[in-house]
């Protein structure tokens, strides 16, 4: 097969399979390595005809990418905030995981030392391009979200490094442990000059205006290949801890197009992984397949269920963390593309140096890999609740704005058993909602302390209610990727009736809520002259055109606010997104009080 034709299928394989695990409701990775198994050893259709040591350092540059993206996602804030957990997770936590799996990997799956050595090391890492995913999926806490998180991205050039060393000491003529020792110096001199000073500087010269705004992204791209080269001339895989640093480096300053860079490197994201994940086990044999065996299956089944939470409670000893914490670690740990690409590399090479059974080392890290997303993933959500972790839906809203309207709605919604917060940065603002047992939030919803602190997991829409219609805009793009942008809504703007060249453009605000004419100041004033927000259930026979006829003119005489299924998900009504109730929904409408539907 020609190499551009080649490109085109990995590309369009990947994609379709992210797209169809989207649409089924699966792991991406799982649907990712089947695709790649299918085109690889199965059918024959991926035949690179790349000798291996290149094909490992291009995979090496992608994990690069993924992992520097990883980084940039970590706040130091958050560190602050469960520091205690973090620590015992990225300082004792892996060198027990690869005590513990080493063994397990020697004793249970029958490796020789060296492999089972390397393995244990391969399988610290836990994967963030895994754990992410899984987090909103179960909708968590922030405290135990920051504790996966962290653990993931610091954890994989720790466990890559360990690969590393170990393997060195094997394999390198006149290795030992004074070798070892100076190896683990150069990597973390590699990562503090190239990682932290080279992402402090770049950091620098972007906030300066050295680069212009349409070359910051690609010009970061190519500068965190440069710090992996760089790093990697020093000492053989200290680059992937380089990128991880810098990432983190640059994630914390305060730049003005941290976002705009994130985003970047989040779709770049996608498609490394989407490109790695058919790449890496289209390289498998049928051969290696077949050396899958009991004993590898019961190697997988012990690091589940021993060798992980051993790790995690040997760790966590003595550390102020909540037992509910101790349990979702000790149990949620899924490997991703860290791993497989690690076990890609190091297990030809084992070979090459003489250890035949290697081998096994990359079937089963992909056999590991399967069967901890799969598990982990299909557990994550009733575990987490279980545990009182995460929140049992995301039907709630956040509203942002407190008024004498946002009250009144704050409180119906309260009645219907639907979750609501309200956000203020004025505390008198406030204070009637907290006297009516309102949640709210007092502080700058832009805020890095908001950022941080406020639990958004039970609010699945965005309701922006201030009288600014710009400060609505900015809340509304800015909250929108939390939310999803369909469902950030805010009160429509004081330019919805003038012409459309005058309006502000749907990207650059909230989807209007409720109707064109409902903006802040009609809010209000129908709110003085008596208009009420009510409820009616819509029963067989009555719906919503039925309602209009009682009413009157909708938009006029009275507004539609939103309705709540049967379900009990209550969705928010826009004209531009507009709900379509049927027999069982609650309706909540504003009109006047001699009105009722």
């Amino acid at each position: 097969m020609e190499g551009a034709t080649l490109v085109l299928v990995i590309l369009s394989a990947g994609l379709a399979s992210q797209w169809v695990a989207w649409r089924l409701k699966l792991p991406a990775i799982v649907v990712l390595i089947g695709s790649g198994l299918l085109l690889g050893p199965v059918t024959g259709v991926i035949d690179l005809g790349v000798p291996q040591a290149e094909l490992a350092d291009l995979i090496g540059l992608g994990v690069a990418i993924i992992l520097f993206e990883g980084g940039m996602a970590l706040r130091l804030g958050e560190f602050r905030r469960v520091g205690h957990g973090i620590g015992r997770l990225t300082v004792l936590a892996p060198g027990l995981s690869w005590l513990f799996g080493s063994l397990a990997a020697h004793y249970v799956a029958g490796l020789s030392w060296p492999v089972s050595l390397v393995l244990g090391a391969i399988l610290v890492v836990t994967g963030p391009t895994v754990i992410l995913p899984l987090i909103r999926q179960a909708r968590m806490n922030k405290d135990s979200a920051s504790l996966l998180k962290w653990e993931g991205i610091v954890n994989d050039p720790i466990g890559v490094l360990m690969a590393v060393l170990t393997f060195q000491y094997f394999t390198v003529t006149g290795g030992g442990a004074m070798a070892t020792m100076v190896s683990l110096a150069s990597a973390l001199a590699a990562g503090a000059v190239f990682g932290g000073a080279g992402g402090w500087l770049t950091g620098r010269l972007f906030g300066r205006g050295s680069v212009p705004e349409h070359l910051k992204p690609p010009i970061l791209m190519v500068l965190v290949l440069v710090v992996y080269w760089a790093s990697n001339l020093v000492q053989h895989e200290a680059g992937l801890l380089s990128v991880t640093v810098m990432g983190l480096v640059i994630g914390n300053m305060k730049l003005v197009e941290r976002e705009s860079l994130r985003h970047f490197k989040e779709n770049l994201t996608v498609v490394l992984l989407s490109v790695l994940f058919i790449v890496i086990p289209s390289q498998i044999t049928m051969d290696q397949i077949a050396l899958l065996d009991w004993r590898a299956a019961l190697f997988v089944l012990v690091t589940l269920v021993v060798v992980r939470p051993l790790a995690i409670a040997f760790a966590t000893i003595g550390a102020p963390m909540r037992k509910e914490d101790r349990l979702l670690l000790a149990w949620i740990a899924p490997r991703g593309i860290v791993a497989a690409a690690t076990a890609g590399i190091f297990g030809p090479a084992l070979v090459t140096a003489g250890y035949a059974d290697a081998d096994r080392l990359l079937p089963i890290v992909f056999l590991i890999i399967i069967v901890t997303v799969v598990a982990h993933g299909l557990t994550i959500g009733s575990f987490t609740r279980r545990l009182d972790l995460a929140a049992r839906n995301a039907h709630g809203v956040l509203v942002v704005g407190a008024s004498r309207w946002t009250s009144a709605f704050a409180q119906v919604l309260t009645r219907l058993e639907v979750g609501v917060l309200v956000a203020d940065g004025a505390y008198g603002r406030l204070r009637p909602l907290r006297m009516a047992g309102i949640a709210v939030y007092y502080g700058e919803i832009l805020s890095e302390h908001a950022e941080h602190e406020l639990e958004t997991q039970h609010l699945g829409q965005l309701l922006c209610a201030t009288d600014n219609d710009f400060y609505n805009a900015l809340v509304c793009k800015s909250w929108g990727h939390e939310f999803g942008y369909h469902r950030a809504f805010q009160l429509a703007t004081h330019q919805e009736r003038d012409p459309e060249a005058r309006r502000m453009t749907v990207q650059q605000r909230g989807r209007i809520a409720f109707d064109p004419s409902a903006d802040h100041e009609t809010l209000d004033a129908r709110l003085r002259d008596g208009w009420t927000i009510r409820t009616t259930k819509l029963r067989e026979g009555n719906d919503l055109g039925e309602v209009e006829r009682r009413l009157g003119t909708r938009g006029s005489d009275w507004f539609l606010l939103g309705g709540t299924m049967p379900s009990g998900e209550f969705r928010l009504h826009s004209i531009e997104r507009p709900i379509k109730p049927v027999a069982g929904w609650t309706l909540l409408y504003f009109a006047p009080e001699q009105m009722r539907a």
